[in-house]
């Protein structure tokens, strides 16, 4: 199994720290960022093959990644229009890395704790991360769910619905489908939507299921005020995990 890791995005909402820096290089502790967290237990889980989109500040990012984890190998698929664009069109770029694999997808400035990783790795179908605890977002994931399977995901769905988040683990046969249409909206021009509207238009070939946190810590650091929380609710995880 492969882990895709997402990174080519801009990250405005972060202010002055992404005007130096990806959003996935924010500390969520004292020497620990996002991506550092994300490695750390990808590594853990015995997942050392993993592929990075990346964006603004690539060199960077990538020699940060390859000093530090020697034990993980990795691939980069760079977006040079990361600014006219949506991730849909940096996955199709990395589309020769991604074909004959199950794929642990996540987006570069989410974080969780370790059994959210461990658990939806080890689903035995594909599965997407939610929430069924929190109250449905009004600009952010939301997976709708019928008959046990997710059936769309995107902000603007309210019915059937539950907050998600992008972490996923898709076998090869549901991704193989899903990377493909995704291919065949980049190849017509629609490369500014998010991967999901691929998937939406093919989901009941799919059988990707909601993976319930319940509570457990599985959030996106969209701003400034995100990232505060995230290092209040991740100090003691960290310190334990560290």
């Amino acid at each position: 199994m492969k882990a895709l890791i997402l990174n080519s995005g801009i990250g405005k909402r972060m202010g002055e720290l992404t005007k130096t820096k990806n959003k996935c290089m924010a500390e969520i502790a004292p020497g620990i960022t996002i991506l550092d967290w994300q490695l750390r237990l990808l590594e853990k889980e015995g997942i050392t093959d993993v592929v990075i989109t990346t964006g603004p500040f690539a060199e960077h990012l990538q020699e940060y990644v390859s000093e530090r984890y020697p034990g993980i190998s990795f691939t980069f698929r760079h977006n040079p229009v990361y600014d006219q664009t949506n991730y849909i069109y940096s996955i199709a770029l990395a589309e020769d890395a991604l074909r004959e694999d199950d794929i642990l997808l996540m987006h570069g400035d989410l974080v969780f704790e370790r059994s959210v990783l461990a658990d939806i790795a080890g689903c035995e179908t594909s599965a997407m991360v939610v929430d069924e605890t929190l109250p449905l977002p009004e600009k952010d994931f939301k997976a709708v769910v019928q008959e046990g399977k997710i059936t769309k995901v995107g902000i603007e769905f309210f019915e059937d619905a539950y907050a998600a988040q992008p972490l996923y683990k898709l076998y090869r046969e549901d991704w193989s489908q899903w990377l493909a249409n995704i291919l065949a909206f980049c190849e017509q021009g629609t490369r500014s939507v998010y991967a999901e509207n691929a998937m939406n238009e093919i989901s009941d070939k799919l059988t990707i299921h909601p993976f319930n946190v319940a509570g457990r810590i599985c959030t996106e650091v969209d701003n400034l005020e995100d990232l505060a929380r995230v290092q209040k609710m991740m100090e003691p995880i960290i310190a334990k995990e560290s």
